[in-house]
């Protein structure tokens, strides 16, 4: 076996399940398997480098036909207005679900907004809500491989077909309001209307609605959400929503409505002013981390944490999480109370919810690329972090939770972040950092993205590699290049495109 076989077959995946690139490999006899899974891998992202959105390389249905009819949707969904390409108002939007007869008021909501832990804190509340038996709809984005993965029913993404068919029946809708406005409908702007549609054709008993970017002129901003929760507000779009959390705050505070519950996570005072005004403005109630709810305590345990939290009724003991980092505690705080406050549970009704109900719930959480462990021998973890916040988090996370005697960063950014930010957070865990490129078209450039890295690092640990497959292998070589560093890791970070590309090469898709 060569050298490069040998160091493919250390990428073994975690569980003993089937690969996914099996069929290629039986197909390829005479060549070695591991080579041929990430051969694979990369032949998968070089042909879908140009697919719609430059975005996630999504997972691809089974059936041809039905694989043919999604692309066909990707395709006309990419002829759209990006996801960075914003004119801020709700007109569009309104316009649209008023056509299509208010799908959206046909089920209660709660809405999510804030920086940073929105998807991971929308899935808690999704599981959260399920577990007591309600059917639940879950809206969130990016998504991390595949478009599909955006709208969620009953904990699931929504399957192909269905996703096929919601787009064909609110398309000539969607034509209709693009005739009217004087922009087309966005990208994100028909998504969003397709899982409000999606929900009411279910029909679920609850939406959890994630923001795609602010609060106010958000798409999602059309529901009426008897709950608002803020997770953490940093510097983030400040392009689009302000330079001082301060003023991201106003923006993002434009999801609460009139007598609504805010969940309020832990943030910076600026900020909390600027919600507990708006929320006196819409007679809103006001339930703030680490006064009204909290961690009572958290420890590390084999793959998660064991946490005591403070519910808005009392204190919930005994909780294993199977994610990793303080954040994630933070996140299961928010959204225990957020759910709490959905079934009226505050401080003028002191009661808990069934603690047995609550830790299964929690104990099935997932969190898909959220330092994510997806190969042993070295391990490989993946997370989503793309700000400096996110960044300080992970780091954090890992630091805690794993331990490595030599980490080893992969890094592949987006142009529009405060890269030297994130990097300069990863600087002191990172013995070397290899930066690279993923498909999108967001992507910074590598030799940008190396230039900042070797202003933050030193020349002596930066490596450069243009593709995410030869980044990957790098990252390997230099985790075991020398026995003494047997409790080696590679971490592999960014973007979450980054993160779902390499999902995909390390046989996850």
């Amino acid at each position: 076996m060569n050298v490069l076989s040998l160091l493919l077959r250390r990428l073994a995946p975690v569980s003993e399940q089937p690969d996914p690139f099996d069929e290629i490999v039986d197909a390829e006899t005479d060549r070695d398997p591991d080579l041929a899974v990430i051969e694979a891998g990369s032949r998968t992202l070089r042909a879908r480098a140009g697919s719609p959105q430059g975005d996630r390389v999504p997972a691809r249905p089974a059936d041809p036909e039905v694989d043919k009819a999604l692309r066909a949707v990707e395709q006309e969904l990419a002829g759209r207005w990006g996801e960075t390409k914003l004119e801020p108002s709700v007109a569009r939007i309104a316009a649209l679900m008023d056509v299509l007869g208010e799908p959206q008021r046909a089920y209660p909501s709660i809405h999510i907004t804030g920086t940073n832990g929105k998807t991971s804190t929308a899935r808690m509340i999704e599981a959260l809500l399920a577990a007591f038996d309600l059917r639940t709809g879950r809206y969130t984005s990016p998504h991390v491989q595949s478009v599909t993965e955006r709208i969620s029913l009953d904990g699931a993404p929504i399957e192909a077909e269905r996703f096929i068919e919601t787009y064909e029946d609110i398309k000539p809708y969607v034509e209709m309001v693009d005739a009217a406005q004087e922009f087309r409908l966005s990208f994100f702007e028909v998504l969003t209307g397709m899982a409000f549609a999606a929900f009411a054709d279910a029909p679920v008993d609850v939406a959890v609605v994630e923001v795609g970017m602010g609060g106010s002129w958000d798409a999602t901003n059309v529901i009426d959400a008897s709950v608002a929760v803020v997770m953490p507000i940093d510097l983030d779009h400040t392009d689009r929503l302000g330079s001082t959390p301060a003023e991201i705050a106003v923006e993002k505070a434009g999801i609460i409505k009139q007598g609504a519950t805010v969940i309020l996570a832990q943030q910076p005072v600026d900020a909390a002013q600027v919600m507990l005004k708006k929320a006196v403005e819409v007679d809103a109630t006001v339930a703030r981390e680490g006064m009204e709810f909290g961690i009572v305590s958290r420890e590390v345990a084999v793959g998660g944490q064991v946490v005591a939290l403070r519910g808005l009724g009392g204190e919930y003991e005994e909780i294993f999480l199977p994610l990793h980092g303080a954040h994630q505690a933070h996140n299961a705080a928010v959204a225990l109370a957020t759910v709490e406050a959905f079934f009226g549970i505050g401080a003028d009704q002191a009661r808990t919810l069934d603690m047995d109900t609550i830790r299964k719930a929690f104990a099935s959480v997932t969190s898909p690329g959220r330092l994510e462990v997806v190969r042993r021998s070295p391990t490989v973890v993946l997370d989503a972090a793309h700000n400096p916040a996110g960044a300080r988090a992970s780091a954090a996370g890992i630091t805690e939770s794993f331990g490595f005697s030599r980490l080893i960063g992969v890094v592949g950014a987006s142009g529009d972040k405060d890269v030297r930010g994130f990097l300069e957070a990863f600087e002191p865990i990172f013995a070397e950092v290899v930066v690279t490129q993923n498909s999108s078209h967001r992507a910074m450039d590598v030799d940008e993205l190396a230039a900042v890295a070797v202003e933050v690092f030193g020349d002596e640990r930066v490596v450069v590699e243009p593709r995410l497959d030869d980044a990957l292998e790098a990252a390997i070589t230099l985790a075991e290049e020398e026995s003494e560093f047997a409790g080696a890791g590679v971490l592999v970070t960014g973007s979450v495109i980054t993160v779902g590309e390499a999902r995909l090469l390390l046989g996850r898709g």
